[in-house]
């Protein structure tokens, strides 16, 4: 793992683009209702909490003056009123909010989680899987409060600004004016402050991201990292992510920690202003205590709207871009997906044709070159050759994993490419050399292939592929809990688990890639009977490095240079004496 690894993410200028949140109203629209029904709750709370300055004017100015006790409660009670009726509205609304986000989570992750299962296996190649993790999981988390309170709050926040200015400038006008000098200086102030925190947050994010992508990694590798004695190599590049993360998270929060006392400094200053400003004129006879303590009380709230809108902003502009990731994610191509006419693929009986197949992962890099051969129903194909010579291809290229460049791929005279990949792949089985085992029961592993089989079936399917004698001999048999990716099995049980689930789906055709190269030479001929029953009827094609353990297969494809060298049964491809031949007879004097 090279030290210049995770550069993905690292652009940090990312300009406010309107278009992201426009497209964000999908999810936002069919929860307008709720979201209307919040600003209103909000709108009333906010006004019922600005009324209170004027009691407090009224109490001061009037009520104590005169030595009127009666008006003085009544004003206390109406105070404590209007006070229970804005925490009253600010929590229903505040419910309402959090089921909409919540809501609105839901939907923009099932939406990307729908379309990575359709991504080709390029995509995860070339991504490390941490920072496909973090857009799902982190960045969803963010934006979602941005579409959902975000929208309102810039809504509500306008309308508390407005809202208090009419308020003060009912109270007193010239004091009024006091307040509204100090919007320039602050201005200024929150452009300086708001852009030097924006670029630090977005730092912020930016290494996290490549701390997660990493750690991630070295969880999954942590075997490899002791069998080659890395830790000490990697915990040095870990430190220096985590450095990283460090580094930027204190200069993100000296700007932050920035922001308060500016605003108060400002604020102090403006109510400064308005004591001595009316106090002079209060001196004249002018202006009363009440309305100089009103107005106070409304200037100390003038800043907290302004400010909020200052951190809305702010935040937006990180979430865009966290928003435009996920829009990326969501629109990444699927490469291989049903045509707009596909058709459901009618029970497979197994006969395949391929017809001037040429494919390639790159352009310019041809792998098959004018490939073409026919496979009747029931045949067991064997593929041989050199590693990159075009074996897993072809067998990929049968599922559809891959779009050809030109050609055609028949199956019982049906184009592969003009049927449904559910109908497809449903009907096929495929052992990888890979096999992948999920958190779970082992019983739960098997019946992946056929969610609606019976224990019976389960057990039976175990036992023609022989794991159901290490399967019964764990402590809780087909109950046994194994942990991610298997890691309490050997490579020949998680195999033999495989097969088992494989051959419970009862597929038509059969693709074993290096299926067996896990298992042990005595399991495997044990295992062998049982395969020789699975394959029995089922169209075939083997791919094994041991070749000892396809001479049975009716035909023997040697793959190189991009085509089919030689083709024939086991003992035909020996009397040729040709690259089968070779191969063969190199391994044989090598195990003997």
């Amino acid at each position: 793992m090279a030290r210049n690894t995770y550069k993905e993410d690292e652009l940090l200028e990312e300009p406010f683009d309107i278009k992201h949140l426009l497209r964000a109203w999908i999810y936002i629209k069919q929860f307008s209702g709720r979201m209307v029904l919040a600003l209103v709750l909000s709108a009333i709370g906010g006004a019922t909490g600005l009324v209170s300055p004027m009691i407090v004017e009224r109490a001061l100015d009037v009520a104590i003056p005169d030595g009127n006790v009666r008006m003085l409660i009544s004003l206390v009670v109406m105070l404590a009123v209007f006070y229970c009726l804005s925490i009253i509205f600010f929590t229903i609304r505040g419910h309402i909010m959090n089921n909409v986000s919540q809501d609105i989570i839901y939907n923009i992750r099932a939406d990307i989680f729908k379309h990575l299962q359709k991504l080709p296996f390029q995509y995860y190649d070339d991504r490390p899987h941490g920072k496909i993790l973090i857009r799902v999981v982190n960045y969803v988390n963010s934006v979602s409060d941005m579409l959902s309170n975000g929208l309102i709050n810039v809504i509500l926040e306008i309308m508390n600004l407005i809202f208090i200015i009419v308020f003060m400038f009912i109270v007193d006008v010239k004091l009024s004016l006091v307040v509204m000098a100090g919007v320039p200086v602050l201005a200024v102030f929150m452009f300086w402050i708001k852009n030097k925190q924006r670029k630090a947050w977005q730092q912020v994010s930016n290494k996290n991201s490549n701390l997660n992508a990493y750690l991630q990694e070295n969880i999954v590798g942590a075997r490899i990292t002791q069998i080659f004695a890395r830790e000490d190599e990697n915990a040095e590049i870990f430190e220096n992510l985590s450095n990283g993360c460090r580094k930027t998270w204190m200069k993100a929060i000296e700007y932050s920690t920035l922001v308060w006392p500016g605003i108060d400094t400002i604020s102090v200053l403006v109510r400064a202003a308005i004591f001595i400003s009316g106090l002079i004129i209060f001196g004249r006879g002018n202006t009363s205590l009440g309305v100089i303590v009103a107005i106070s009380s409304y200037a100390s709230r003038f800043w907290q709207p302004i400010m909020n809108l200052g951190n809305i902003f702010n935040n937006f502009i990180n979430n865009i871009a966290y928003l435009e990731r996920i829009f990326e994610t969501i629109d990444e191509t699927v490469e291989v997906d049903d045509a707009p006419d596909a058709y459901e693929m009618p029970k497979i009986r197994g006969r395949i044709e391929f017809e001037h197949v040429h494919f390639s992962y790159e352009p310019g890099k041809e792998i098959l070159h004018d490939v073409s051969f026919s496979v009747e129903p029931g045949e067991s194909i064997a593929l041989v050759g050199p590693t990159g010579a075009g074996k897993s291809t072809i067998v990929s290229l049968v599922s559809r994993f891959y779009n050809l460049d030109s050609g055609r791929i028949l199956i019982d005279g049906h184009d592969i490419s003009k049927v449904t990949l559910r109908s497809l792949r449903s009907q096929m089985g495929i052992m990888l050399q890979d096999s992948f085992i999920f958190s779970g029961t082992i019983e739960d592993n098997i019946r992946y292939g056929k969610l609606n089989a019976t224990r019976a079936e389960i057990v039976q399917a175990a036992k023609t592929v022989c794991a159901d004698t290490f399967i019964s001999s764990m402590p809780d048999g087909y109950e046994s809990e194994v942990k991610e990716r298997g890691s309490l099995l050997s490579q020949g049980q998680k195999q033999l688990i495989s097969f088992a689930r494989t051959l419970l789906s009862d597929p038509a055709i059969m693709v074993l890639d290096e299926a067996t190269s896990s298992i042990d030479v005595q399991t495997e001929k044990a295992l062998q009977q049982g395969l020789n029953a699975i394959l029995k009827g089922r169209t075939s094609f083997v791919i094994a490095h041991r070749l000892s353990t396809i001479t049975g297969c009716d035909k023997i494809m040697y793959i190189d240079d991009g085509g089919i060298v030689e083709c024939g049964s086991h003992a035909e491809l020996m009397r040729q004496k040709g690259s089968y031949y070779k191969l063969y007879t190199a391994q044989i004097e090598d195990i003997q």
